[in-house]
């Protein structure tokens, strides 16, 4: 498993035209952390390991992007998705 933290940039909703029918639905776009200025800092070892890149997910489930805040940090985890069958 890999362990990522980002910050939660910004959150847009649109209409999804090609869904039918259509429906919203939440762009979240995320950043990793900075490093801080102390170096024993979370923040900071994250930043040395990887200092950049992007998460964006687009959702039509609005109660799950409801539970977000903008600013806020959160860890994303990657883990190996076993093929189902």
């Amino acid at each position: 498993m890999v362990r990522c933290k980002f910050k939660l940039d910004s959150i847009t909703r649109s209409i999804a035209t090609w869904l039918p029918p259509q429906r919203e639905i939440w762009n979240v776009r995320m950043s990793p952390v900075y490093a801080n200025s102390d170096p024993n800092h979370e923040n900071s070892k994250f930043w040395q390991a990887a200092p950049s890149g992007s998460f964006e997910l687009s959702t039509v489930n609005k109660e799950a992007v409801e539970s977000l805040e903008l600013g806020k940090e959160y860890f994303i985890d990657i883990t190996l998705a076993q093929k189902d069958g």
